[in-house]
């Protein structure tokens, strides 16, 4: 989950559909611009939605692995799956948007999601993998084109609609995880606390009917017209460059950490003798907290020319809360998750303003967040799956935990390397 304030850069510079729009087209938009209400309307539900489907999954692990008699390793795909999917679908929104319009791509992710959300609890157990990937691909296209729907039609008031936007994100994740289990309790079971979500994902895909209607009839054949000044091929080859690969490699790695919490956190409290409930509730303040750190954070960052110890200092933060969790999950469970919660949203700010910082020019540095998210989500795929192989080989949490101290050390010495003052 998470995972808080995730896409304030776009992906590709050609994700911009409307560079250079017709005139048919800026009518259109001046329409949907006359009508701010239902586009701010649009953005609070839609962001409500990134990762309410995902978190609310964490606390309700144990009974789905249960109900398809999943082992720990099998029922970690459950939030591994929609993480691949994330980052493969990263690729292709860009090229969906130029075709079909931002407004109708994301129409049709809320629909999308609705119908994953949906297909996860029917009763083949492919179905609940089918569903996963759904959701996963859903949340890419949200994460990919908001921020620059956002940019576009919010020039003016652009960081205070992105705090708007990343603020409600958190929102809804934390709630969706504490009340995963009232409402399983309330419905009945597990399907019904997770099928309630795509009623969310319903209400926001209403409202984004008519937007996507009206832009539609400004285009021609429903496309943009565009002029691209730049391409996603041209600037410095970011492959190439270590700076690019620290600053990715350091969003997938506290991102692999933020998707273990959201996939086993809540397993460690209840197997160490708490209730579900609390744990539930546990797990949701780990998430709210970190609005703190994804706040702070990045403010500090932009006012150095050289975060590496800002940097450091939150991954100790991270580190700590972690030892913890490791050698006394339950008695101290709220220190903890206060500590990796302001933790994990500052390193996630950190790392998507060291996208800013590090580069050059805007080009560059979407360019480069494209890069990082696309890789980064896969990288942090793996980490549910392998924590959840460990446990099941292990039959114990000692081992799967300490690995996050592995991480930390890594983000450490990214932290290092990303946080010098350098430009691509």
């Amino acid at each position: 989950m998470s995972e808080t304030r995730p896409d304030t850069l776009d992906p590709l510079i050609d994700a911009e559909e409307d560079t250079t729009p017709t005139p048919p087209v800026a009518a259109a938009r001046r329409t949907l611009r006359a009508r701010p209400a239902l586009v701010m309307t649009g953005i609070v539900l839609a962001s409500l939605n990134m990762r309410a489907a995902l978190a609310g999954v964490s606390p309700l692990i144990g009974e789905i692995g249960d109900h398809f008699h999943l082992a720990a390793a099998a029922s970690s795909l459950v939030t591994t799956i929609p993480l691949v999917f994330m980052g493969l679908g990263s690729i292709v929104a860009p090229k969906l948007a130029r075709r079909w319009g931002t407004e109708t791509v994301l129409c049709g992710a809320l629909l999308l999601l609705c119908g994953g959300i949906l297909l996860r609890i029917a009763p083949p157990v492919v179905a609940l993998f089918v569903g996963c990937a759904l959701v996963g691909t859903a949340t890419a296209l949200l994460n990919v084109l908001m921020p620059g729907l956002v940019k576009r039609d919010f020039p003016d008031r652009a960081a205070s609609m992105t705090a708007l936007y990343s603020t409600t994100l958190i929102l809804g994740a934390t709630g969706s995880a504490a009340l995963s289990v009232p409402l399983e309790n309330a419905l009945g079971g597990w399907q019904g606390s997770l099928a309630s979500w795509s009623l969310l994902a319903a209400v926001a895909a209403v409202v984004w009917i008519p937007q996507a209607v009206l832009a539609r009839r400004g285009t021609r054949h429903g496309r943009a017209a565009t002029t691209p000044v730049q391409t996603a091929q041209s600037g410095p080859k970011l492959t190439r460059s270590p700076i690019a690969w620290q600053v990715t490699l350091m969003m997938g790695t506290q991102s692999l950490i933020a998707y273990v919490c959201i996939a086993w956190m809540p397993t460690v409290f209840t197997d160490g003798g708490m209730s579900k409930n609390e744990a539930g509730m546990v797990y949701a303040f780990y998430t709210l907290v970190q609005m703190a750190g994804s706040f702070v954070v990045p403010m500090v960052a932009g006012r150095m020319r050289d975060q590496r110890l800002l940097g450091a200092g939150v991954v100790v933060l991270m580190a700590a809360g972690v030892t913890g969790l490791l050698t006394a999950p339950v008695a101290g469970a709220w220190v903890w998750a206060t500590l990796m919660g302001v933790a994990q949203g500052g390193l996630l700010g950190l790392a998507l303003t060291l996208m800013v910082l590090r580069t050059r020019d805007a080009h560059t540095a979407s360019r480069l967040s494209g890069m990082a998210q696309t890789w980064g989500y896969l990288l942090a795929s793996v980490g549910p799956f392998a924590i959840g192989a460990v446990h099941q080989a292990t039959d114990s949490w000692t081992l799967p935990v300490s690995l996050l101290l592995v991480a930390c050390a890594a983000l450490l010495l990214l932290a290092m390397g990303a946080g010098r003052d350098r430009k691509i």
